[in-house]
């Protein structure tokens, strides 16, 4: 019997969700971000009381939990960093030691968006006829914009990147106000800007397009974490543009608590994503 697709979900061009019938019969449902963390679909058999989870093949789930636990420590240490950077910038002896433990967090985040890029990119694809997740073969990188997974991971993996260029600035001494905010602010922007797109689309993702609550659902929680902390990461770098009357910050605590509480957030999303796994 040839596969008869009952139902699509998503928002715009994206598809988050599939429902239909495969041949062995039941109804199968695939949804993205299950697929990507936790390598299954679920299948609701004749008869059956309940949905019943369907794994992938031995070697995507243990991908799948590979690259999850790895996403998850590294965020959460990374998020640590970041926090510990800001209590001192905040409490502490001065910035050079904050601005080295900063650095530090970013090659966290690094890992952890590179990380959760290779979980989209490895994602065991859906067999239609049989109801299945079959294995992809192992790449890379792949070029994939259509999908929503891909997509956020990809534009999340890339804000690590940008905030790169700021780490590595704000490492840099001697630096006049107009280098200060082209080298440490501008790109501070442009990372915060990524990951709050980053976490929108993830948002999409969960919730099947239509923003809603999910108390119950595990990725919803970790998403709404990391977006609350990529806001307040927002508002830290608002107020880190520095004056060019004064040569000041335009709000040094808001900088140092945005940061702190934002990273925060970060780090316990990485706790929670240990368990979002096969």
């Amino acid at each position: 019997m040839a596969e008869t697709r009952e139902h699509s979900e998503g928002a715009g061009p994206f598809t988050t969700r599939v429902t239909w019938r495969p041949e062995g019969g039941g109804i199968a449902v695939w949804e993205s971000r299950l697929a990507r963390k936790r390598a299954r679909l679920t299948v609701h058999a004749e008869g059956d009381t309940g949905p019943r989870p369907r794994a992938a093949d031995s070697l995507s789930v243990a991908r799948a939990r590979r690259l999850n636990t790895i996403a998850a420590a590294a965020f959460t240490v990374g998020g640590a960093l970041f926090a510990l950077g800001a209590g001192l910038a905040q409490f502490g002896p001065g910035d050079i030691t904050s601005a080295w433990i900063y650095f530090s967090g970013g090659l966290c985040f690094n890992t952890g968006g590179y990380a959760s890029l290779l979980q989209a990119i490895n994602t065991p694809h859906r067999d239609s006829r049989t109801g299945r997740l079959a294995t992809r073969r192992w790449r890379w990188w792949s070029y994939e914009p259509a999908r929503i997974d891909w997509l956020s991971t990809f534009v999340l993996f890339a804000g690590t990147l940008v905030f790169g260029i700021n780490l590595v600035g704000s490492l840099l001494h001697g630096l006049s106000t107009q280098q200060v905010n082209r080298l440490i602010w501008a790109p501070d922007m442009v990372g915060c800007a990524l990951f709050l797109i980053s976490g929108h689309l993830a948002l999409v993702e969960v919730c099947h397009g239509r923003p809603r609550l999910l108390v119950r659902d595990l990725g919803w929680w970790i998403v709404a974490v990391n977006q609350l902390g990529s806001i307040l990461f927002m508002a830290s770098a608002v107020t880190a543009f520095v004056r060019p009357s004064t040569g000041a910050l335009v709000s040094v605590a808001v900088t140092n608590w945005g940061t702190l509480l934002g990273a925060a957030c970060f780090s316990a999303g990485g706790v929670l994503q240990y368990y979002e796994r096969p």
